[in-house]
């Protein structure tokens, strides 16, 4: 499973192939490695030959902002949750966020709380500007990671924050 998984990640097809010949067992770890690496081609083959995936095959293309890959893989009924909305956050990729939450992919208060984390002030402001919710860990994360834009303008819009963003202020 960790054999082809890791072929997977790192973009070696053939590699994967031999060892699929050979019955090296796979699992979804592959189909989410590559789509984590970015790995279309991989994910593709992989998929064609029976291999499993799961919603964190979508998360992972989201995580690395490989929008393609989780269009690709959507659209071939690959399940998502809001992990997928929470990596996007995590790594910046607005594009991939609007286009999954175009397609009704689910949000929760992580996706808030991670872009706050990651310094994307942008992606915070678009996903709260269209009613995503945030709790307290949107402030008390930006907090931690030292975003203070971040902080003082999500304070502005009324984010709750509690003693955790003092304290992770402080520790951060």
């Amino acid at each position: 499973e960790w054999t082809c998984a890791a072929a997977a990640e790192g973009g070696h097809l053939e590699v994967l192939q031999w060892a699929r010949e050979r019955g090296c067992p796979w699992n979804i770890r592959t189909c989410f490695q590559a789509a984590d690496g970015g790995h279309l081609e991989i994910l593709q083959w992989a998929h064609a030959q029976g291999c499993p995936w799961d919603i964190w095959t979508c998360a992972c293309a989201a995580s690395g902002g490989h929008l393609e890959i989780l269009q690709w893989a959507w659209e071939r009924g690959c399940p998502w949750n809001n992990f997928t909305c929470k990596f996007a956050a995590q790594g910046g990729h607005l594009e991939v966020l609007q286009w999954a939450r175009g397609q009704g992919c689910q949000w929760n208060e992580r996706t808030c709380s991670d872009a706050a984390s990651g310094g994307h002030l942008k992606l915070l402001q678009w996903a709260h500007a269209r009613g995503c919710p945030w709790d307290e860990m949107t402030c008390a994360l930006a907090a931690d990671k030292g975003h203070m834009e971040i902080l003082q303008w999500a304070r502005a819009q009324g984010c709750p924050w509690d003693e955790k963003t003092c304290q992770f202020a402080i520790e951060g």
